[in-house]
């Protein structure tokens, strides 16, 4: 796309003015191409469905960049709604940058010594000297794709202008440590960890409606954010890619603006003859000083644990059930501002939405995303004094599905064994580990509907609902057993008194030394003969 041409020399490629952000209209799915402020605007009106160019692992750092550049822009204006025309948010972004008035600050292309969108302005080097030079938008993003672990890279050899914003976008916000001199982001809980992207949206709409819920949200609580986290309420440094940075001096925390939007590295792009590139250096330090604070920052999407002070690190497994129970119902976290139960219309159908791309030590394990919807009676439980009976369903059902896990996993191993329980190798127990995960899958699957039912019945109807739970979670434990039968010995003799002994050790779960005393009890009541059975071989 032929960047458009601004009157300030060496400008190319501005948001502000130019049409670059490709996202398709909600109604129709047309394809729309439009400046910043002209997005904004659309956003204002929820008219956006989606953004064609974007990744999955993209999607929470550019929400957050909307979110967060949209409630600075209103609150400097000293405005509480978002405009629903394009002027007045242009005026607003401009604002924001009061010594680059030609708007070099959101082009993409501007000369090395003053800054340009997401990049530090580099005054006195020479940035055509800089060694690393990147030709494809997907070898600037961070590492998900730039090691070729779950995309490969240097693919987007034709990438657009807004294929580079969110590449840079993603690199500047979300990427960690990365070898000496490519250090990471402040508001993640060290070099290794991940920026989360976790909060309460509305289940109806599309971007617009969950960037304006959070728009309103960071507006109203900014101030509690600055004290908490002492940051500056008025006046701190809000987009931090407006100073200079040679790679030597951090900022330090107390200087910041408490919806801060941050840059971790040291990169330029260039118009190559109408066409864009990167180069990256290296910085001797973080540009945040903020390693102290494990994370802790005011980040409105991102837990942080109460007992360690430390933001939410999510593991390679990503979000499972028992993790976003613990998000849901436990007092184990001090949610950001996004996470917002209250405040809501009465009828109104909410999501937990959380999102994450998980790092390792120079790998990366995944990205992760996961919605839950929460109903009207569900979030008025959450918020009254049914919180703690709720939560002890969750924490209930998560011990019932441990419980009958184990027992499945046992079960297996006998299988694998031969019928044999008493002395099994190490490769029969990861046999066994690997044909139970499909129980804990699916049980992660229908977790939450399943407990969303029974949190929702009145108090007379909750044991019934918990006995058909239970014994619709045997019957699938049971049949994930059955289903490795055909992994299990194949000569006659071995075969019968294998699976024989397999299924009498998970049904040994309806005798009296159950741990699942509710199972044990129907078992006891109506089928008295194989509780006798079951006792016997146990």
């Amino acid at each position: 796309m032929t960047p458009h041409h601004n009157p300030s020399p060496g400008l190319r490629w501005s948001l502000l003015d130019d049409s670059l952000i490709r996202w398709r209209c909600a109604a129709h799915g047309d394809l729309q191409r439009s400046s910043l402020p002209e997005l904004l605007a659309a956003m204002a009106a929820d008219r956006v469905r989606d953004f064609p160019a974007l990744r999955p692992h993209q999607r929470h750092p550019w929400h957050a960049f909307l979110a967060q550049l949209g409630a600075i822009a209103l609150h400097r204006a000293g405005q509480t709604q978002p405009w629903t025309e394009a002027p007045p948010w242009r005026a607003a972004l401009l604002e924001l940058t009061p010594n680059d008035a030609d708007g070099a600050a959101w082009c993409l292309v501007a000369p090395p010594g003053r800054p340009a969108l997401l990049q530090a302005a580099v005054p006195g080097e020479r940035v055509t000297d800089w060694k690393n030079v990147l030709h494809a938008a997907d070898e600037l993003d961070m590492l998900v794709t730039s090691k070729n672990h779950d995309l490969k890279s240097a693919r987007a050899r034709r990438s657009e202008p807004d294929d580079w914003l969110f590449a840079l976008l993603s690199l500047q916000t979300q990427e960690g440590f990365l070898g000496a001199g490519n250090y990471g982001i402040s508001r993640m809980n060290g070099g290794f960890a991940s920026r989360p992207g976790v909060g309460v949206a509305p289940a109806e709409g599309g971007w617009g409606a969950r960037w304006a819920a959070d728009l309103q949200t960071l507006l109203t609580q900014r101030a509690t954010i600055a004290e908490q986290q002492e940051l500056m309420a008025e006046g701190g440094h809000a987009l931090l890619w407006l100073l200079p940075w040679s790679g030597t001096e951090s900022l330090p925390m107390q200087t910041l603006d408490p919806l801060y939007i941050e840059v971790c590295r040291r990169v330029r792009l260039d118009d190559a003859g109408g066409v864009l590139l990167a180069r990256k250096t290296v910085s001797e330090v973080t540009r945040v000083a903020g390693k102290e604070r494990n994370g802790r920052t005011g980040d409105p999407w991102t837990p942080v644990e109460k007992i360690e002070g430390k933001a939410l690190t999510v593991q390679a497994e990503g979000f499972t059930y028992k993790r976003m129970t613990e998000l849901l119902t436990g007092g184990n976290y001090q949610h950001g501002a996004a996470w917002r139960l209250d405040g809501w219309p009465r009828d109104a159908a909410l999501q937990v939405l959380a999102q994450v791309t998980v790092r390792g030590q120079g790998k990366t394990e995944g990205y992760h995303e996961r919605r839950i919807p929460i109903s009207p009676k569900l979030r008025r439980s959450l918020l009254g004094p049914q919180r703690v009976a709720v939560a002890e369903i969750a924490r209930q059902r998560i011990d019932a599905i441990s419980e009958i896990r184990k027992l499945l996993w046992h079960a297996l191993g006998i299988l694998f064994a031969n019928g044999d329980g008493a002395d099994r190798s190490d490769s029969t127990n990861d046999k066994a580990t690997r044909f139970a995960q499909p129980f804990e899958q699916g049980e992660d699957s229908r977790f939450f509907d399943d407990w969303t039912q029974e949190a929702e019945a009145d108090d007379a109807d909750r044991p019934a609902l918990r006995l058909r739970w239970l014994l619709g979670l045997e019957e699938r434990a049971e049949r994930v057993l059955t289903q490795s039968f055909n992994a299990g010995p194949r000569n006659g003799m071995q075969r019968y008194k294998a699976r024989a002994a397999a299924l009498t050790r998970l049904r040994s779960l309806r005798g009296p030394r159950s741990k699942l005393p509710d199972l044990a009890a129907h078992y006891a009541r109506s089928h008295p003969g194989d509780t006798d059975r079951t006792q016997h071989h146990a």
